[in-house]
């Protein structure tokens, strides 16, 4: 009975983990959706500066 109690706790500590962990990639993909083209700018701008295309 104890065993399956701290079993149970165990595996809703990794859903805890793997939950935050998908909201944090949820959050870096909405941001680089909307800072992406800048992104691209700045690189773009960098490239020109040091004599490429």
């Amino acid at each position: 009975m104890l065993q399956s109690f701290f079993a149970k706790e165990e595996g809703q500590g990794l859903v805890e983990y793997a939950l935050i962990l998908v909201l944090i990639a949820i959050v870096v993909i909405g941001i680089l959706t909307v800072l992406g083209g800048r992104v691209s700018e700045v690189f773009s701008e960098i490239n020109s500066g040091l004599g490429g295309d």
